[in-house]
């Protein structure tokens, strides 16, 4: 329970790469996301949830789009209906109510945060590109092994694949952390923060940007 507490998050759109100068004069490789929309939609407690959380929500969208079960839950809490939901799990779930609206204010300039993401997806991938094995040699007699796997198996024991096994398959379009990420600059009134370094997911992807767990 000690990783949750006093966790602070925010939902938002990666917009992009772009760089900025640092106080040496050096290029420093940043992320915008925007997170200018978002709204606490329902708080979760012990009492009568079993536990607590902290729901968010991000993007609008369309009410004649959404079900009747989410437009009253939405109603409930006070707010338009949001595109996007997720729940955050926090100790200090006394600091917020739903409706309130929270900025990128949370984050200030120098903050380490953890960013979740969903990875670009890749298609279908052999072994080489999608785990890094090694290629066959191309001389000596090879004929159309260079991007083969080998084995995949015994025989007699246990014959059958085991599970796990690293084989060709969907690469990406996976949820990823990327953790302890600096914060450069927090813009309140657009909504806008800059991250150091790379995010997972493809240009336009939600993204949850979350206080550092292990912290600096």
């Amino acid at each position: 329970m000690s990783q949750q507490a006093n966790r602070t998050a925010l939902l938002g759109k990666k917009l992009g790469m772009s760089q900025v100068w640092d106080e040496n004069g050096f290029f420093v490789p940043v992320t915008l996301v925007d997170v200018s929309t978002n709204v606490v939609t329902a708080v979760k407690t012990e009492e009568t949830d079993g536990y607590k959380a902290v729901q968010l929500g991000y993007g609008q969208i369309d009410p004649t789009k959404v079900t009747k079960p989410l437009a009253g839950h939405f109603a409930k809490a006070g707010v338009t209906p949001r595109r996007h939901l997720v729940e955050v799990r926090t100790e200090n779930v006394d600091e917020f109510t739903p409706g309130q609206e929270l900025t990128a204010e949370l984050f200030a300039e120098g903050a380490q945060v953890d960013v979740t993401g969903t990875t670009k997806g890749k298609g279908f991938a052999g072994t080489i590109k999608r785990w890094g094995f090694a290629s066959y040699r191309r001389s000596h007699g090879s004929h159309k092994n260079e991007r083969r796997p080998g084995s995949v198996g015994a025989c007699a024991t246990p014959s059958r694949i085991l599970k796990g096994k690293r084989m060709a398959g969907r690469m990406g379009h996976v949820t990823s952390t990327v953790q302890n990420l600096t914060v450069v600059s927090s813009d309140v009134e657009n909504g806008i923060l800059a991250i150091k370094g790379a995010i997972p997911g493809p240009k336009g992807s939600i993204v949850l940007v979350r206080s550092a767990v292990k912290g600096a």
